[in-house]
């Protein structure tokens, strides 16, 4: 996870880190994914965010991996959703293409922008990285896009496409 304050254009971080499910055996997917949502909960109840977003994610190489994927973005989603948030969404493409510059950004890459943007001392681990990208990606696409939404209405299609992201 990655909160971040926003002022204006001005940034500044609050917390990240990561909520792990490795302490559970890889069997017991339902308790797993009560990890992932009792710990997002607990970030929402502990920073108070505005809005989130969480990452759009495509289909992997591995179908297992996508379904295993899918579920925990799904118990994320209702974590949030549950506490009322906004949920955000975005491509890994258009995160790099917000933070660093280009979609095919390395992780390393991704790092350092989000240390520079955020003025940390040192880089972040790499999905406290993603997670930070994703909300600097929001601070500034969000606005824009919020605003592109109250002049004109989007028609169903519009807003499914992966492209624009997607905002609930």
């Amino acid at each position: 996870f990655g909160v971040v304050d926003v002022e204006g254009s001005a940034l500044t971080y609050v917390a990240s880190g990561t909520i792990s499910t490795t302490k559970i055996e890889k069997d017991l997917l339902p308790a797993r994914l009560k990890v992932l949502f009792d710990g997002i909960r607990e970030v929402v109840a502990r920073y108070q965010p505005d809005v989130a977003t969480v990452e759009i994610v495509f289909v992997n190489v591995n179908p297992q991996s996508t379904l295993l994927l899918g579920q925990a973005r799904g118990a994320a989603i209702t974590a949030l959703v549950a506490r009322d948030l906004p949920v955000a969404e975005y491509t890994a493409l258009q995160m790099k293409k917000a933070v660093v510059g280009h979609g095919r950004a390395a992780k390393s890459q991704v790092q350092e922008m989000v240390r520079r943007l955020l003025n940390l001392p040192g880089l972040p681990g790499t999905d406290a990285a993603d997670a930070l990208g994703m909300a600097i990606t929001h601070a500034h696409a969000g606005a824009a896009m919020a605003r592109l939404g109250e002049a004109a209405t989007l028609n169903r299609r519009q807003h499914a496409m992966y492209k624009g992201g997607r905002s609930y």
